[in-house]
């Protein structure tokens, strides 16, 4: 009987520890840039969408822009097509870019229906619909790569009107040019630029890794926190390269464009959300600006 009641004063425990960050963000946007592993596992994309849930009931805006590179990679290959990359980005021809909004359309209305499972009314729309997402065409250090565009302009009433309507929106990273020619973005770059445009509160990168390392060798070295002063140090000092990179580049520009709070955790790792975002420790790196106090307290 004691065993039995101490696990449920344990479960009191956590929720008492959720109880200020939900009193602090109530009412909040949070961004979710949901990609990497988590996508494709069918288990852990059930866990990422009741996390995502969880926090629109308790009272947060969350807003989720998915990838789909995995998917569209297993369906460059279904099909017959050579992938091509330059400067390790990959070459989106028109017959590519085609077969991209096939399959990031299909992961979508995937989303969508399970956050309805779960008894959430969600929205699922492309960076297209009503000129969400404006672009111009993207170079690799100069070199071409078709249909790849970066953000110049968001439409951020398509959004706060969804919020109003109390739609959990799920956002496909496909966007206009000037031309109205389709062009894929990167899905990073996409989050990162709705983040900025609506101000929110929380920016998160759902990975394949825990967090940003001092030392990528070395599990022990993991950030739990970082400034903007901190994370550019470790830059220019060469501690961050590969993958990481662009994505903390992605972390500070959002930082210093308004984003309160910008997280990186391991999608891979079940409810990483929810212990991020309402834990007093954490599990990823949290990166915020240079004035605010910390976020993490304890061991």
């Amino acid at each position: 009987m004691e065993k039995s009641m101490q696990k449920y004063l344990d479960k009191a425990e956590v929720l008492i520890e959720a109880l200020p960050y939900i009193q602090r963000f109530n009412r909040k946007i949070i961004v979710v840039k949901y990609g990497g592993s988590a996508m494709v596992d069918e288990e852990l994309k059930a866990r990422v969408i009741q996390d995502v849930t969880l926090l629109k009931l308790v009272g947060f805006k969350p807003i989720i822009v998915h990838g789909g590179g995995k998917e569209i990679s297993k369906w460059v290959g279904k099909v017959g097509m050579e992938p091509h990359f330059i400067n390790g980005l990959r070459v989106t021809d028109a017959d590519t870019m085609e077969l991209a909004e096939m399959v990031l359309g299909k992961v979508n209305k995937s989303l969508v229906q399970l956050v309805e499972s779960l008894g959430v009314r969600a929205i699922g729309i492309s960076g297209k619909d009503g000129g969400l997402l404006k672009v111009d065409k993207k170079y690799a250090d100069g070199e071409d790569i078709g249909f790849v565009g970066d953000v110049k302009e968001v439409n951020a009433d398509i959004i706060f009107d969804l919020l109003e309507k109390d739609f959990l929106p799920i956002i496909a990273p496909i966007g206009l040019d000037d031309d109205f020619n389709t062009y894929n973005i990167n899905a990073d770059d996409a989050a990162c630029a709705i983040a900025k445009a609506i101000n929110a509160e929380k920016l998160a990168f759902l990975t394949d890794i825990e967090g940003v390392y001092k030392d990528p060798k070395d599990p022990s070295t993991l950030i739990s926190e970082l400034n903007v002063s901190e994370g550019k140090k470790l830059m220019e000092d060469g501690f961050i390269g590969g993958g990481m990179l662009p994505k903390l580049h992605n972390c500070i520009d959002a930082i210093e464009n308004g984003v309160s709070r910008v997280h990186i955790l391991d999608g891979r790792i079940p409810h990483c959300l929810l212990l991020e975002i309402f834990t007093n420790k954490g599990i990823g790196t949290a990166i915020k600006n240079d004035i605010d106090e910390r976020y993490y307290h304890g061991e």
